[in-house]
């Protein structure tokens, strides 16, 4: 195969190949890490034996992201604070219709689905994304992962049992989502606490992620009491500061964010859970290096 040839295939595919990658490791710099390992052993192979490139690159990319998994596991561990994926730029747009398949890969890459997946096994991760995410057949799952098709389908069963216990159990209405981000921006920046109030569930939970690196909560954050007054309290030194606040809507993970500049700088994205009008979840990710990818 021409080097032309080879590079413009492996870019066909290349979506697919960080769109797993991702999946499997919650971070932009390992999936791009995993993806250009792919790259190499692609380039490296006999294309001539290679009858179908996409499975091909599928087996690779996912082996390749199991093992990186393994390894990052261990420092996830002694990780400070809560643990949330890297922000990921997903941007649907036009090129994937506002249709079952669009909420099926924005919920695949979700922030609370993608925190379920970390309580996986590397394996019964794997084939999560490759069968809910991607649909590939049971069959082809098997051969990637060099295992039976019973076995798969019994890591199947047991990954997506977990996964519906630990997800949330409502449905995010798009359009209620950008409302109340709306709303909960303004209240912010208002300084409007009762406002603010009234728009957080009573159980509301507040995820931050700091990795010990910025300011944030330690443990999630409980009620509508702690997480109102945590949210005006950072709002309100925030205005204080003197220093210049920008706040940008952007689409990550499938959802709308707040994403936040202070001086020109990444400082925080928020992404909000909603259902029955009020605000269920706040992920707040705070670990400078996790905002890197966001700006140009």
């Amino acid at each position: 195969m021409a080097t032309d040839s080879m590079t413009d295939v492996f870019e066909e595919h290349r979506p697919v190949l960080m769109g797993v990658a991702y999946r499997m490791l919650g971070r932009v710099a390992d999936a791009e890490d995993v993806v250009q390992e792919a790259w190499l052993r692609w380039s490296a192979s006999d294309h001539d034996q290679v009858r179908e490139p996409r499975a091909f690159l599928v087996r690779v990319t996912t082996r390749l992201a199991i093992d990186r998994l393994r390894h990052l596991q261990s420092r996830r561990e002694a990780y400070v604070g809560p643990w949330l994926p890297e922000p990921y730029v997903t941007e649907l747009g036009p090129s994937v219709p506002d249709t079952a398949e669009r909420a099926v890969l924005a919920d695949s890459v979700s922030l609370a689905v993608l925190v379920v997946l970390e309580s996986l096994s590397p394996l019964e991760r794997a084939v999560f994304v490759l069968r809910e995410a991607f649909g590939f057949p049971f069959a082809e799952i098997a051969v990637t992962l060099d295992r039976t098709e019973a076995s798969v389908r019994q890591l199947a069963g047991r990954a997506r049992k977990h996964v519906d216990e630990g997800r949330p159990r409502y449905k995010v209405d798009p359009a209620e989502r950008r409302d109340l981000t709306e709303r909960f921006l303004a209240a912010a920046t208002e300084g409007d606490l009762d406002g603010l109030m009234s728009l957080l569930a009573p159980d509301v939970r507040l995820v931050g992620d700091s990795g010990g690196k910025s300011k944030a909560p330690l443990r999630v954050l409980h009620s509508a009491d702690k997480v109102g007054r945590f949210l005006h309290s950072t709002a309100g030194k925030a205005a204080g500061s003197g220093q210049e606040l920008e706040v940008r809507f952007i689409e990550a993970n499938g959802a709308e964010c707040l994403f936040v500049l202070v001086d020109g700088r990444a400082d925080c994205v928020f992404q909000l859970d909603v259902a029955d009008g009020l605000i269920q979840d706040v992920y707040v990710v705070r670990n400078p290096d996790k905002l890197t990818s966001l700006v140009p």
